[in-house]
């Protein structure tokens, strides 16, 4: 069994009163049990905490007000990655179920309509499966070079796909595009995972429905993706980020910590929801 120590620190200077809404939990997924977490809020306010029942989500809304926010997260996290088999099968597109429909779709940052012909053109004549996604994997890690500071938070796949640079989000978002061009369904997840190489951040990767169950794939290929604590799940970046904020707002610091080790395992109490300790100071 393997755990994960996780320590996120965010602080803004609120420059009016503003809202806030917070996707840095782990979230609710049988691949990984919640052995305690710690939220810390500072200044002391009002803090309301809901969970999306399709993807597993948390999220914290909050309404700050003028002057210095501090929001630190703490969690203590045990690893269950299951085993991928080599061998599974895409599935027909009526086939994909109901609540799997919609990651077929194009999204804002994964434009698979328009990118149709360049997906058909490089994997096209591959045999479907999943050794067509792992294709896809390989070549955004062969051909995408990893720079940042490249892309930016409106960077689109198609836009990682001519210029041919991201980050860990725009390989995610280019491994989904071509996935959805070629009739697979995918998405994107972001989580923790430890570097081996600082600083740590929060990590992106992409999932595709193979055999009625969502497969994990890392284009960067630069952390070990069994050991990713997932926090969101969803269609691209716009499901998923840590910070959405609702006003004159300026970042001031961002910083993650994840150690790994080794446990004895701790069967999940299913009853009831994680131990989350809620602090306002």
């Amino acid at each position: 069994m393997h755990t994960a120590l996780i320590e996120t620190l965010l602080e803004y200077e609120v420059r009016s009163p503003a809202h806030f809404l917070f996707n840095i939990e782990t979230a609710f997924h049988d691949g990984h049990h919640v052995v305690e977490e710690r939220l810390t809020i500072t200044p002391s306010m009002k803090v309301r905490n809901f969970c999306d029942e399709r993807s597993g989500n948390r999220f914290i809304r909050l309404d700050a007000p003028k002057g210095l926010l501090s929001v630190n997260y703490r969690a203590q996290v045990e690893l269950m990655p299951a085993p991928v088999p080599l061998h599974l099968d895409e599935a027909p597109v009526t086939g994909v179920p109901d609540d799997v429909l919609r990651y077929l779709m194009p999204s804002r940052y994964c434009e698979s309509d328009v990118m149709s012909r360049a997906a058909q053109q490089l994997f096209g004549q591959l045999p479907p499966g999943i050794g067509r996604v792992r294709a896809i994997e390989n070549w955004i890690h062969e051909s995408i070079y990893y720079l940042p500071g490249f892309s930016n938070s409106t960077t689109t796949s198609q836009e990682v796909f001519v210029q041919r640079a991201g980050v860990c989000r725009d390989f995610a978002h280019l491994g989904i595009t071509l996935c959805r061009a070629l009739n697979i369904p995918a998405r994107l997840v972001v989580g923790y995972v430890h570097f081996e190489e600082p600083p740590q951040d929060f990590h992106a990767v992409f999932e595709a429905w193979l055999d009625d169950r969502w497969v994990i794939f890392d284009p960067t290929h630069m952390a070990p993706i069994d050991r990713l604590v997932r926090v969101g799940t969803g269609r691209d970046a716009k499901d998923v980020a840590f910070a959405t904020i609702f006003g004159d707002v300026q970042m001031t610091r961002k910083e993650l910590t994840v150690d790994e080790g080794d446990v004895t395992p701790t069967p999940p109490d299913d009853s009831k929801p994680p131990a989350l300790t809620v602090v306002t100071a």
